[in-house]
């Protein structure tokens, strides 16, 4: 019996070992190795906090992108959405943790099917991956873990999610003092100071609202700074309406300048006819993965430098009641958001005191913070992570950046390339590590849409190395309202 060993149980471990189970017409070993959050929940949906919402409406977070209904479906079952008209549910930001357990529920009924023996059976070890070994005689790997224990696969799936931040604090005293937090998804929550002291929140993205969030509904009374360099802030959802004038056909094969210049352009006409201009970027959704791939490596590294942070901020946006929120606290006071570089740091005391450097070249500002943690989101670069499985691969010659550092390097059909440029018939990789790719990979449309290929790709007897890149999103996705 063929065994699939897949590294990591967040949303793309969990999908993919789910994708196995409905795909395989052979009996099948699936072992899903999971180490940090719970098992179906990873990172994102392993909150327990009801203040952390989807940035996503429900009607666009089904878990499988052959059946685009099914996550509102499965929450009409469930008493605090049942009595709620179908249109209303559909547009609802619904907590993360509800979505955990969706997917939680998905798991378990295909690991434990009631019907009796499933033809595919799922086990779900904790444990952590430290290193893969190929098979010395036949094909396959042995997948080492932490434990000592081995797992031997004909197969292996690279699902590791988003890592955690890259230090903001080089190794010394401030790294060790019990103010600082490293990492903004681990135990930041058990070192609370007195809800009177101000916190300092480094960077004002996703994870930064996330933070704040949790701070808001313990009743925190100090100051909260978030720091970046733009001080910019995710923008809010929106309610407007469809504009079918953009984009061109010939969207996918622009370069950088000549889409930005388009860009602009179409952002200025919607601004006069009073739209939001967001709408363009959201227009480009189902388009933004060719788009990307077929960008020069100069282009791709220009977009990164000059307009990623822009992007961000437009393209990923949160629910209005969020924004709003977070719009009533700056104007109180509670939150204070400041443009500028992060300089000097020192203990003293208790507190953490950071230097900002502003961005209109005054003078810096001294801020002292009984709590610092790290919202920057999550490292990139292969060689920056600090797990030993990552530092193994890439020892081993297993697997090698891709040409922008951002991921690993991967054929259409997921298949993981190796340092003399080959692509391996037993290693496969989805989610985060191919941004550098894909760009766009971190959201639940593309990871679905992965999940279920690269199912159907490590079923077959031998993986076909695909001429391109299937379309990951659909095109009548939108992320507003219309």
């Amino acid at each position: 019996m063929k065994t699939i060993a897949i590294v990591g149980g967040g949303f793309c471990g969990t999908m993919t070992a789910v994708n196995l189970a409905r795909l395989s017409i052979e009996a099948l070993r699936v072992v899903v190795v999971n180490d940090r959050f719970p098992t179906g929940r990873g990172v994102a949906y392993g909150t327990t906090h009801p203040e952390h919402l989807l940035n996503v409406v429900a009607r666009n977070m089904s878990a499988f992108p052959d059946l685009p209904a099914h996550f509102v479906d499965w929450l009409r079952n469930r008493c605090e959405f049942s009595d709620l008209p179908l249109a209303e549910v559909r547009e609802q930001f619904v907590p993360r943790r509800v979505y955990g357990d969706y997917l939680q529920d998905i798991l378990f009924w295909h690991a434990h099917p009631v019907a009796g023996p499933a033809r595919v059976g799922i086990e779900l070890v904790e444990d952590e991956v430290v290193d893969l070994e190929p098979a010395s005689v036949g094909r396959g790997a042995r997948v080492l873990l932490r434990s000592g224990d081995a797992v031997d696969a004909d197969r292996v799936v690279l699902a590791t999610g988003n890592p955690a931040p890259h230090d903001l604090v080089p190794p010394g005293p401030v790294r060790d003092h019990p103010a600082y937090c490293g990492n903004p998804w681990r135990g930041w929550q058990d070192r609370l100071p007195d809800p009177g002291e101000d916190v300092l929140l480094v960077g004002t993205g996703l994870t930064m609202i996330d933070a704040f969030l949790t701070l808001r509904s313990l009743g925190w009374r100090g100051t909260v700074h978030a720091v970046s360099r733009t001080g910019l802030l995710p923008l809010a959802h929106f309610k407007g309406s469809d504009y079918p004038a953009f984009p061109p056909e010939s969207v996918e094969t622009m370069g950088l300048r000549e889409l930005a210049d388009l860009i602009e352009e179409h952002c200025t006409i919607v601004r006069a006819a009073g739209m939001n201009p967001a709408i363009v970027v959201d227009k480009l959704r189902p388009y933004t993965q060719r788009i990307w791939r077929n960008l020069s490596a100069a282009d791709r590294k220009a977009f990164s430098r000059h307009y990623r942070t822009r992007w961000n901020v437009v393209r990923h946006r949160i629910p209005p009641s969020v924004a709003a929120m977070m719009a009533d606290a700056q104007e109180a006071g509670r939150l204070v958001v400041h443009r500028g570089k992060l300089g000097a740091l020192r203990c003293e005391g208790t507190r953490i005191v950071a230097a900002v450097e502003p961005g209109d070249g005054g003078p810096p500002r001294a801020l002292a913070a009984a709590l610092m943690v790290n919202c920057t989101g999550p490292r990139e670069s292969p060689a920056d992570e600090p797990g030993a499985l990552m530092r193994n691969l890439l020892g081993r010659g297993l697997v090698r950046p891709d040409e922008l550092d951002m991921g690993i390097e991967v054929t259409p059909d997921f298949a993981v390339v190796d340092r003399e440029g080959r692509p391996s018939d037993v290693l496969f990789a989805i989610g985060p590590l191919l941004k550098g790719t894909l760009w766009e990979t971190t959201a639940v449309p593309e990871l679905r849409a992965q999940a279920h290929r690269v199912a159907g790709v490590v079923l077959s007897a031998r993986p076909r190395l695909q001429p391109d890149w299937a379309q990951e999103t659909p095109e009548n996705l939108v992320e507003y309202y219309i």
